[in-house]
């Protein structure tokens, strides 16, 4: 197996370079192919512009690509991935076009994994792992009413007062605020159109006690059936949002302001390249990634099981926080596919007992704190 490679934006070195320093056999593809050059030269020997011809012809049965190039192309790769019968990793969400490759991918037998990232993918790992401790406890009854959350953000270490930071385009988050959201609240579905009406507080349970301010993100609902919640499970909340420093919604009330008025893309793009010049992580600066999961279960109003993943995660001298998260988790899959790990077919995060233990406990390396609390015994 080859491991195919494709893209060296930020988010994409410490998994590239973990891997090629553990002796894979990688080709590193990317344009302009001197960037490439420029982050991973000191230790890649294979580095190769990335043309569509050249990739085809590079590319055999068994090997491996991973896309760490924007959404919008994996598409094609993935299907020239089934049509010449390699295996495709990225850590973006299943999209429709990807979900109408399960069938082809499966009667080709090779796997397309998607949302092996930190969030989506870290955070799914995390939701397997309290559901499955959930089931084997004394307190599991299925008369009991659950409550899950999953918030997760990436944050400026050093606050600022936009309470924000850009280390590349912002397209991408205002988009995700454009989008509307649905999840369950009080037991009842809660559609969201504009998520910065639905911010609420929340404490974090890190061992230093912070409130941030978090909102519904996307379509929380698949999820519930993705994470093995049983259908006749009473469900009181059920929400996957995003996390932001706290006075994010004040700071950014102009921004929301223009997103409310449905601007065209050229007005988005506008805001875009204004907010990156006023908001820009600085060179070196460190960034900092937040990430809860918990699940609780209720008997009559009081607590009988509550659980919480809590991970803190900063800049240092291996990379960005975001970056080691996000390509740390991609090398995972990497090498869970190279072991023959994970099944034929589309896929999203293992769930798998023994890998998501092994991911996990792979991924507390890479946060400065990441722990497993009792919330009720806290």
């Amino acid at each position: 197996m080859r491991i195919h490679w494709c893209g060296t934006g930020l988010s994409a070195l410490p998994g590239l370079r973990r891997l090629i320093l553990a002796g894979h056999p990688v080709t590193v593809w990317n344009l302009p192919v001197e960037a490439a050059v420029a982050a991973v030269g000191d230790v890649a020997d294979d580095i190769r512009a990335m043309e569509p011809a050249a990739f085809g012809a590079a590319l055999g049965r068994g090997d491996i690509v991973v896309s760490m190039l924007p959404a919008h192309l994996h598409g094609d790769l993935a299907r020239a991935c089934v049509e010449r019968g390699a295996h495709f990793i990225s850590s973006s969400y299943i999209t429709d076009e990807m979900r109408a490759l399960d069938a082809p991918a499966r009667e080709t037998g090779v796997a397309i994994v998607n949302e092996v990232g930190l969030d989506p993918g870290i955070d799914h790992l995390m939701a397997h792992d309290l559901v499955a401790r959930y089931r084997a406890s004394a307190a599991y009854n299925a008369a009991n009413v659950l409550s899950f959350t999953s918030y997760c953000g990436g944050l400026p270490a050093i606050p600022n007062a936009f309470r924000y930071k850009f280390s590349w385009s912002p397209l991408g988050v205002l988009k995700a605020l454009k989008a509307p959201a649905r999840a369950i609240r009080d037991f009842s579905e809660l559609r969201v159109a504009h998520p910065w009406d639905a911010v609420t507080s929340f404490a974090a349970p890190l061992p230093v006690p912070e409130t941030f301010e978090v909102y519904p993100n996307r379509d929380s609902l698949p999820y519930v059936a993705d994470y093995r919640f049983d259908p006749a499970w009473k469900l009181r909340d059920f929400v996957r949002g995003t996390l932001r420093l706290n006075g994010w919604a004040e700071a950014w009330a102009p921004v929301f302001e223009t997103l409310a008025a449905a601007p065209d893309a050229a007005t988005l793009e506008a805001l875009s390249d204004r907010l990156l010049k006023e908001h820009p992580f600085a060179p070196g600066e460190p960034d900092r990634v937040v990430l809860c999961v918990a699940l609780k279960a209720e008997r009559a109003g009081v607590p009988v099981w509550h659980e919480s993943w809590a991970l803190d995660a900063r800049g240092d001298v291996r990379g960005s926080a975001m970056a080691r998260l996000v390509s740390g988790t991609v090398a995972l899959a990497v090498e869970a596919l190279m072991a023959r790990e994970l099944p034929v077919g589309l896929h999203a995060a293992p769930h798998d007992p023994r890998l998501v233990a092994r991911w996990l406990e792979a991924t507390g390396h890479e946060a400065q704190v990441m722990r497993r609390v009792d919330l009720i015994r806290r």
